[in-house]
């Protein structure tokens, strides 16, 4: 599976409007996921939306969009990442329309979920279309703009989304915060088939294969796996669907295996995890993930729930860290290829140092001894390790996968970053409130979060300096 073993010609491309047809709607997919944060105040209020329906506004969305990565990076490595770029915001950008118009809450989740659906056809083919596209220097480039595109889309989505409600009121300010995307979605999709060369699959009279059993039995799965943790309030037992998606995976792994060894294509052919740096990469990622997106639930809470901060003074404080994030994945892009996993354990320390710095600080924000806008310091050390680690892990983890099988190395990438997140997000406020309601003092439950993020950033780092032996054990390695 090494890309240097199956080394291809491309056809030149003009790669700078083809980065940008390809940001566009990757923006446009991550604000539409900060921005619903500041707005289900006013959806319910303007809907008179029951909670629940609420929180489909957020899991639809989620669901809908995790299943549909792997696949969707498969159906594009073997039918054309163009057209299914293109299928996916023309979805994307259809859901954002009829969000904007929907007269109930129930119609606003089914548009939610077809934006779900389009988000997660189109982000896979903008891995893949990288990995196709840019070679070296240039693909770390392109993978630092990147992270700093989902930098910048979850900083200013909140803004863009509050401003909204403030200049045209509750009932409005909502609906434009899905309007604003249909413009977008025009522009990129008029400008994918300006700029993106028409890569379909030659045609031989026979459709391609996509596997269509092992791609049911893994959607089924990341659904079963994914839904108790963002329907967890529900009842408790959706908690059985837990095991059922793990039982699930095991079919779907041996279903993959048979499948290759019958002759036919598998979705996900299984020698991609013989990779050990795909492997290692996979798991680094995800671990991490299970931690540090927790990190901006726990503080909100902690500073609305307890000290009584406004949601707009939470939101402000981790702007340091977005802006932070932007800027050191483009540096962070420069140095990857000659400091190899390096970065990212240099990135793992810079985390532990913010959360350390924010452990330390917040006992005294507690007694009021200083501003709760202190945090801000150690918290901007997260944002400066987001940069370190997610985009150089990106790159160093696909530059191990043939190009040809970008899509799905992608789709698998990005799906250990949202199974890792929604089981972070559920499992470290969880620890909180456990705590809290059973009588502990709140500063005690906060630090007592923050230590097992930093454990589990401990464990990605342990991964990394693993790998780290790995890659200096190969010819030439620095």
């Amino acid at each position: 599976m090494s890309s240097a073993a199956h080394p291809a010609a491309q056809p030149p491309v003009r790669r700078k409007p083809l980065l940008a047809v390809l940001l566009a709607p990757l923006f446009m997919a991550l604000v539409a996921v900060s921005v619903i944060n500041v707005a289900l105040t006013a959806i319910g209020e303007s809907l008179d939306a029951s909670s629940g329906g609420l929180q489909w506004v957020i899991s639809g969305y989620a669901l809908a969009f995790g299943m549909l990565l792997v696949p969707a990076g498969r159906a594009g490595d073997a039918t054309g990442r163009r057209r299914m770029l293109v299928i996916g915001i023309g979805i994307f950008t259809l859901g954002s329309l009829l969000s904007g118009f929907a007269p109930s809450v129930e119609i606003l989740n089914v548009s939610r979920i077809l934006q779900g659906i389009g988000s997660g056809l189109l982000n896979p083919q903008t891995v893949g279309l990288i990995q196709q596209h840019f070679r070296g220097q240039a693909r770390a480039r392109a993978f630092a703009f990147l992270a700093t595109t989902v930098a910048v889309a979850t900083a200013v989505g909140p803004v863009i989304g509050g401003l909204l409600i403030q200049i045209l009121g509750p009932d409005q300010g909502w609906r434009w915060m899905f309007f604003m995307n249909v413009p977008i979605g025009v522009l990129a999709i008029l400008g994918a088939f300006h700029y993106l060369p028409d890569d379909r699959a030659s045609r031989t009279g026979r459709r391609a294969d996509l596997d269509p059993v092992g791609t049911i039995l893994l959607s089924v799965a990341i659904l079963c796996i994914m839904l108790p943790f963002l329907e967890r309030g529900v009842n408790a037992l959706i908690w059985l669907a837990f095991p059922v998606g793990l039982l699930l995976v095991g079919l779907w792994w041996g279903w993959e295996q048979r499948y290759k060894r019958i002759g036919r294509p598998p979705m996900v052919d299984p020698a991609i995890f013989a990779n050990k740096a795909f492997r290692n990469g996979i798991l680094i990622v995800s671990v991490y993930f299970l931690g540090s997106t927790s990190i901006w639930i726990i503080v909100p809470l902690y500073l609305q729930m307890h000290l009584d901060h406004t949601a707009f003074e939470a939101s402000l404080l981790g702007l340091p860290s977005a802006m932070a994030a932007a800027v050191s994945s483009q540096i962070a892009g420069r140095y990857v290829l000659a400091l190899g996993r390096r970065m990212v354990i240099y990135g793992f320390a810079v985390a532990l140092a913010g959360l350390g710095g924010t452990a330390l600080l917040v006992g005294p924000v507690e007694s009021g001894a200083i501003s709760f806008w202190l945090l801000a310091v150690p918290l901007t050390l997260m944002g400066l390790s987001n940069g370190m680690t997610i985009s150089p892990n990106q790159t160093l983890t696909l530059n191990s996968v043939d190009p040809r099988y970008g899509g799905v190395a992608g789709g698998i990438l990005q799906l250990g970053q949202r199974v890792g997140a929604a089981l972070g997000t559920a499992m470290i406020p969880g620890v909180i409130f456990s705590l809290t309601e059973s009588g502990t003092e709140w500063l005690e439950a906060f630090m007592i979060a923050l230590v097992v993020i930093m454990v589990l950033t401990v464990i990605a780092m342990g991964v990394s300096i693993h790998d780290r032996a790995r890659e200096k054990a190969q010819p030439g390695a620095l």
